[in-house]
């Protein structure tokens, strides 16, 4: 890297604010880094002694003192460094986590290789430490140390014997060492010389000489103090080797003669001394450096992590300093596009030369940016003609009273409208994206078939459950233009129920009053003349008169009953207008319990009614009428119950206001309603008991549909009998509404057309 490569470099770490932090950072970063291999390297260079300045404690202490003011100057920066980039990051700062991530990385790949390098270092020092002192070593050691102290022994051990020996034959010579000394020195002479000795001596106790052979007695090295003292015990004592000399000496004391120490010396090899001195001096140097090992290893593994330092710091502020090279336009880039999030598109990156393929992707951003903008304008003004038709759409369908589900080509749905939402309970949020067999089961199958007939436009009439009440449904599928794979249906749905029920209704009153009119017509005939036949020819015919009575009652009273059905086919083909009139709808109900009550006084009658009043607009007449039929039903439901001796038929009157609604429940634990198309029981001539006219059920549907309510069907309650028997439950408006619904033959022609 040339002058004007580093300058530019340098002047790319510093920020455009031109911080100082940044400047402290960049040129002062390099004089230490630089600086810190330097004197590492001249450290080094300086103990192994290749230079001429000598390692000793001063100049090691100088050196130590530098190199630790580079690294703990180099390890401050970038501490320094390390917490503005945390900083950043903490304050959410833009590439703040990549910035760590990336000086992470450049740390971690300095760090691993010194690191490795120093454990192997220690390790390795260890193992060869571990050689060094490993048994086998120690006991070589050991071994030879033993194999010269054996030596020793044995020449300490052959010495005494002689001497003890010598000990022997002179101590008998008392009179010869009295009377004649020199034949006693000559006597000593050839005892030492017999026995390989150096020499020999007698001393006295104060160490001085008495008598000394001849060969080599004269340069005898004295015995110290020491000796003397152990020897007057009796036993001998042996002098080993001193440090400068190779003689091994015995002193015992003399038993016969008083005052009196043998003294003998024999000469040891200097060469096996002298190594054996070299041996005890290597001797102890191993076990001093075994005894300082562990010091020894801890010297070195700080040596290794001062090298590690040295090593590892300035690569990690290099990477410092790469990373925010490299973060920078990165970070312009992301702060842009920010801004693009935010919807600023007026933004722009600068692209420098310098960034290389990170400037090249910043002038391809801002090439984004203008076309993103671009093509924002002309999504906005489709998007305004989009909104301007959606609008449209929703209004059209919201004002549609039946239901429209659109579906694509997989069934999903993708739009409700509100009919749609409230006609099958459906939460626009919940069902957008879902199939329509799962919410709808029965229109599901209608859209499978329509979707595989391909035709355009697809029709059916449906009926299903809802609320425990069978309705009916015109479906009608239509097919959008596009591929088999990209076309949409709208489903819509029409519910006709009340329709059909009114066209029903209308034909069975057509039915009713043709009937009626054809029967009732001959009724009166047929009675007067059995009356007549009864009146003539009673007093004639005088047999069988039993039976002939009989088949006339039975023409009479048929002919009754006939009547009576006629009369209620009447009342249902012409149903009088109800005339409102503000009651309290309890007294009603009261009233025809009470009529139901005295003439089945058999089954137990239970009254729940609100305490406060129902009021409503009703026709009191045709409320008691419908009221009583109902009771009526429930009290013959009771009567069909057979086969059970402890049974007892209970009926339960309810009345209560929910919220604008007045309900009115009767409950009985009888036989119950039948499980399947039990809301056809409303229809005319509909009944499950064998002399029903099925005509009462449709009365009442029909009375309180004129006073703007409902009908409905059910089980008993669980918590009632265990839920035996059934439950009709009559809902009217609290308060009267705008308009009463009057159905007669009229309206029923108007709801057809």
């Amino acid at each position: 890297m040339d002058k004007t490569s580093l300058v530019e470099w340098l002047r790319e770490l510093k920020p455009a604010g031109g911080s100082e932090h940044r400047r402290l950072l960049a040129l002062p970063g390099v004089i230490i880094v630089v600086l810190s291999i330097v004197a590492s390297l001249a450290s080094f260079l300086i103990m192994i002694g290749v230079t001429p300045i000598i390692p000793n404690l001063h100049v090691t202490l100088a050196l130590i003192i530098i190199n630790v003011v580079l690294v703990v100057s180099l390890l401050a920066l970038i501490i320094r460094e390390i917490y503005r980039i945390t900083q950043a990051r903490r304050h959410g700062r833009a590439a703040a986590r990549l910035h760590v991530r990336i000086v992470a990385l450049f740390s971690l790949i300095a760090a691993v290789p010194a690191i490795v390098v120093a454990i192997v270092a220690s390790v390795t020092l260890n193992l060869g430490l571990d050689r060094w002192f490993e048994t086998n070593t120690r006991n070589i050691v050991n071994s030879s140390i033993s194999l010269t102290q054996a030596y020793l022994t044995d020449t300490a051990r052959n010495l005494q014997s002689a001497t003890y020996s010598m000990l022997q034959d002179m101590d008998g010579q008392r009179t010869l060492y009295s009377l004649d000394r020199n034949g006693f020195v000559q006597l000593l002479t050839l005892q030492a010389l017999g026995r390989g000795l150096l020499g020999a001596q007698l001393l006295r106790e104060d160490g001085s000489i008495a008598v000394r052979s001849e060969q080599g007695g004269a340069n005898l090295p004295q015995p110290p103090s020491e000796a003397l003292e152990t020897a007057k015990d009796g036993n001998p004592v042996i002098i080993p080797p001193g440090p400068t000399s190779n003689f091994v000496g015995a002193i015992i004391k003399m038993r016969e003669i008083p005052d009196a120490y043998l003294y003998t010396v024999r000469a040891v090899d200097a060469q096996i001394l002298d190594s054996m001195r070299l041996m005890e001096a290597n001797t102890a140097r191993y076990q001093d450096m075994e005894a300082n090992r562990i010091p020894t290893q801890v010297i070195f593994a700080l040596l290794y992590f001062g090298l590690m330092l040295i090593v590892l710091l300035p690569a990690i502020w290099t990477g410092i300093a790469v990373a925010d090279r490299l973060v920078r336009p990165i970070r312009s880039l992301i702060g842009a596009a920010d801004e693009v999030t935010a919807g600023n598109l007026d933004v722009s990156v600068p692209v420098r030369s310098s960034d290389g393929d990170l400037g090249a992707l910043a002038g391809t951003f801002n090439n984004m940016v203008a076309e993103l903008k671009s093509q924002r304008t002309d999504l906005i003004a489709a998007k305004d003609q989009i909104d301007e038709r959606r609008r449209f759409s929703e209004a059209v369908l919201s004002g549609v009273t039946a239901a429209v589900i659109g579906v694509d080509a997989l069934g999903l749905i993708n739009i409700v409208n509100r009919s749609a939402e409230q006609m099958f309970c459906l939460e626009p949020d919940a069902v957008i994206g879902t199939s329509l067999s799962t919410h709808i089961p029965e229109i599901g199958q209608v859209f499978e078939v329509a979707h595989d007939s391909g035709r355009a436009v697809y029709r059916e009439q449906v009926s299903m459950m809802r609320g425990g009440l069978t309705s009916t449904f015109n479906v009608q599928i239509t097919i959008e233009d596009g591929t088999s794979d990209e076309r949409s249906y709208v489903v819509t749905i029409d519910d006709i129920t009340d329709l059909v029920q009114a066209q029903r209704s209308t034909a069975w009153a057509d039915v009713a009053r043709r009937i009626a009119h054809e029967i009732k017509n001959p009724l009166t005939p047929i009675q007067l003349s059995a009356e007549r036949i009864r009146r003539r020819y009673g007093k004639v015919i005088t047999e069988d008169r039993e039976v002939f009575d009989q088949c006339v009652e039975t023409i009479v009273r048929q002919v009754g009953d006939i009547g009576r059905m006629v009369d209620e086919f009447s009342s249902f083909a012409r149903m009088p207008k109800p005339k409102m009139e503000t009651i309290d709808l309890r007294n009603s109900l009261k009233e025809a319990a009470f009529l139901v009550e005295v003439s089945r006084s058999e089954i137990s009658f239970e009254q729940r009614l609100s305490e406060t009043p129902l009021y409503g607009h009703f026709d009191s007449r045709l409320l008691g009428q419908a009221f009583g039929n109902i009771i009526k039903n429930a009290s013959e439901a009771i009567e069909a119950v057979t086969g059970e001796d402890d049974y007892r038929g209970h009926i339960l009157l309810k009345a209560y206001q929910d919220k604008d609604q007045l309900v009115v429940e009767v409950i009985d634990n009888g036989k119950g309603l039948p499980g399947d198309n039990r809301q056809r029981l409303l229809e005319p001539y509909m009944t499950t008991r064998e002399k029903g006219t099925g005509l009462g059920l449709a009365i009442v549907r029909k009375i309180v549909e004129d006073h703007g309510g409902h009908m409905e069907l059910h089980d008993a309650p669980a918590d009632f009998y265990n839920g035996r028997g059934a439950m009709i439950r009559m809902v009217f408006p609290a308060t009267s509404p705008d308009a009463v619904v009057e159905t007669d033959s009229n309206t029923t022609e108007e709801l057809q057309a």
